[in-house]
């Protein structure tokens, strides 16, 4: 095979693969949408049920020892996914930059196309840019995986809150104690997060 036919068979392969990692990116963007939105479509079908239930003192607690621990559950589930879900997408976007690179080195010449892809100095801060971000952590806070780290870290806060009512304590003491669990919780599904954005593979 020569120079130039093998050129256009990389030519090909590449110009495949980009459409196949674009594809994966819509598809795992697709997949978290669908999972926050169950998740959440669950939550505001518990809310609706506490409503029900709120008049009945006998039903309440029952209720809640029940729903809010598959809340909990099914919202750790989901943010778990939800990680996994935004490194693939940053996988697939440095991927997708790597070949922009190829692009604009062989055939860019003196103009600016796809240049974005190199000029950012490295992978991972061409495909933030690719996307208008810089990486820190702060931009994991905007994420949808945060969001649900965020509900998930109320509904802890809030079953740590009722069972130290439960256990007898005031009610000054159920919520400082509440309020602690979810800071906690949060501070510790951040940690997750950023430390799973940290350690993907280049």
């Amino acid at each position: 095979m020569d120079e130039q036919a093998r050129e256009q068979a990389l030519l090909t392969a590449l110009t495949t693969e980009h459409f196949t990692l674009q594809t994966s990116r819509g598809a795992t963007i697709a997949e978290s949408v669908g999972r926050a939105t169950v998740f959440l479509t669950l939550l505001s079908a518990a809310l609706i049920g506490l409503g029900f239930v709120s008049g009945s003192g006998q039903l309440l607690k029952p209720y809640l020892g029940v729903v809010v621990p598959t809340l909990v559950i099914t919202g750790l589930f989901t943010f778990g996914r939800l990680v996994q879900s935004m490194v693939e997408n940053s996988l697939d976007l440095q991927r997708i930059q790597r070949i922009r690179a190829y692009y604009h080195r062989q055939f860019a010449g003196e103009h600016d196309f796809f240049a974005d892809a190199v000029v950012a100095g490295d992978l991972r801060r061409a495909a933030w840019a690719a996307v208008g971000s810089r990486p820190g952590r702060w931009q994991l806070l905007l994420t949808t995986a945060a969001m649900v780290g965020a509900v998930n870290s109320l509904l802890i806060g809030l079953g740590a809150t009722l069972l130290t009512g439960l256990a007898g304590g005031t009610p000054t003491v159920a919520v400082v104690v509440g309020v602690v669990v979810a800071l906690v919780a949060f501070g510790a599904q951040i940690a997750y997060l950023a430390r799973a954005s940290i350690s993907q593979p280049s």
